[in-house]
C-alpha cells in the first residue's frame, strides 16, 4: 500500500500534513538553470547522480537542460529510473551477485547502460552473464583516485583490466571512472584543490599507462557538487556528476566557497516542513519530525530562519527547537528544516511536495524510495 500524499495541487503550504518533504520550485529550477549554463561554459558532459533526488521527473528536469543521463548507485534504483523513461544510466557502482548481474544484462538491453568494474572475477562474471542474454555493454574500470573506497589501486592492474574488457565477447571498454566521494566536504577551497589535482595526476599517469599500452580511453567520468568549481578546469574529466546542487543541504552549506561566502554557489531548495505538536515544555518547543523523519548521518538540520537555534532529534517521532528569549513558536506554527546531508533524507519519504509563492505546485513520487539493493 503506496501512502497517500501529503497535499494536493493548489493547497496552501499552511495545508501541508506534516513532516513532509518540500522543494521550493524557485529555488530548484534556479539551481538547475545555473548548472546547465555552467556545465555548458565548460565543455563538459553532464551526467547527474540520481541517488540524491530518486525521481525520474527531476531526472527529466535535468536531461532537458542538457544532462546526457543520469548516474545511479544501485541496480534497483536504475531499473526504477529506466521504468520512468530514463534511456541513458551509467550504473557508478560495482555489482557482483550472480543475480543481478543477470538483471543488469537484462536492463542492457533495453536501454543505452553503462556499469563500473574494479575486479577480474566480477568483470569475468559479468560477461558470461551478457553472454547469457545475448547482448553488450559498456563497462567503465574504476580507479582509487584517493578516495579509498571502490577502484582499481595501479595503473597496472587497470592495463590488464582493460585490456581483458576489450577481448571480452559481450564488454565494450568505455573508458574510467574517477570520483573522489571524501573531497565534496572538505571544507576549505585550498584542501578541495589540492585533493583534485591529486586526483587528476591518478588520472592522468592511469591514461599514459592506457595509451603505452594502445589503449583507447575514450572518456573520464567522476567529480561532484563540492568539487565542481575545481573539477570544471581540469581536462582530466570529460564528463561530471554533480547530483546534490539541485537540492544541497545544511553539511555543503559549511564549505568555504570563498574568504567571504560559504557553500558550493547553490542554494537550498529542499526543506522538511514541521509542525509545532507541544509548547508545555520551558524554553522549548516540541515539533513533529524526529528521528525517523530526519538522516541524522550529518548532524542535526538547521531551521530556516532561526539557523542560530537548534533542533535537536529526541526520539523517532519528536524533534525539540531550544528557544532563546527573543523567539517563540505556537502550537501549530510551520517550521522548515534544512536537512543535514539531502540523499538518505529523500530516501526517508514517499512524496516530494513541489511549492511556489506558498502554493502547491507539483506533487512527484520518490519512486526509488528504498532501492538500496
Amino acid at each position: 500500500m503506496v501512502q497517500c500524499p501529503p497535499a494536493s495541487v493548489g493547497m496552501s503550504v499552511s495545508e501541508i500534513d506534516t513532516p513532509a518533504l518540500v522543494i521550493d520550485l524557485d529555488i530548484y529550477e534556479r539551481n538547475l538553470d545555473k548548472m546547465a549554463q555552467m556545465m555548458k561554459s565548460s565543455g563538459k558532459i553532464f551526467r547527474p547522480h540520481a541517488k540524491m533526488h530518486k525521481s525520474p521527473l527531476v531526472a527529466d528536469d535535468q536531461i532537458k537542460r542538457g544532462a546526457i543521463g543520469v548516474c545511479c548507485q544501485k541496480l534497483s534504483e536504475a531499473e526504477i529510473m529506466a521504468d520512468g523513461g530514463i534511456s541513458d544510466i551509467l550504473i557508478t557502482n560495482e555489482i557482483v551477485a550472480p543475480g543481478k548481474l543477470d538483471r543488469v544484462a537484462e536492463l542492457s538491453k533495453k536501454i543505452k547502460l553503462g556499469i563500473c568494474v574494479d575486479n577480474l572475477d566480477a568483470t569475468q562474471a559479468l560477461n558470461k552473464a551478457c553472454a547469457r542474454k545475448n547482448t553488450n555493454i559498456r563497462v567503465l574500470i574504476e580507479i582509487d583516485v584517493g578516495g579509498n573506497r571502490c577502484g582499481v589501486t595501479n595503473s597496472t592492474n587497470t592495463v590488464a583490466l582493460a585490456q581483458f574488457i576489450i577481448n571480452s565477447s559481450h564488454l565494450n571498454f568505455g573508458g574510467l571512472q574517477a570520483y573522489h566521494g571524501a573531497a565534496q566536504h572538505l571544507r576549505t577551497p585550498k584542501e578541495r584543490a589540492d585533493t583534485v589535482s591529486s586526483a587528476a595526476k591518478i588520472v592522468s599517469e592511469t591514461k599514459k599507462a592506457l595509451s603505452d599500452a594502445n589503449i583507447d580511453c575514450e572518456l573520464v567520468t567522476g567529480g561532484g557538487t563540492g568539487t565542481f568549481m575545481h573539477d570544471k578546469d581540469y581536462n582530466e574529466w570529460d564528463e561530471l556528476q554533480c547530483g546534490s546542487y539541485a537540492f544541497m543541504d545544511a553539511d555543503y552549506g559549511k564549505n568555504q566557497l570563498s574568504e567571504i561566502e560559504n557553500g558550493t554557489g547553490f542554494e537550498h531548495s529542499l526543506f522538511i516542513q514541521t509542525m509545532v505538536m507541544s509548547t508545555n515544555q520551558p524554553n522549548m518547543v516540541i515539533c513533529d519530525a524526529g528521528l525517523k523523519a530526519i538522516a541524522s548521518d550529518s548532524g542535526n538540520p538547521l531551521i530556516k530562519g532561526f539557523e542560530h537555534l537548534n533542533y535537536r532529534m529526541t526520539s523517532d517521532e519528536h524533534g525539540n527547537i531550544d528557544l532563546d528569549d527573543n523567539t517563540t513558536f505556537n502550537l501549530g506554527d510551520r517550521v522548515l528544516l534544512i536537512p543535514g546531508h539531502c540523499d538518505p533524507n529523500v530516501n526517508l519519504y514517499d512524496w516530494c511536495v513541489g511549492v511556489r509563492n506558498g502554493i502547491v505546485e507539483k506533487i512527484w513520487p520518490v519512486a526509488a524510495r528504498g532501492a538500496i539493493s
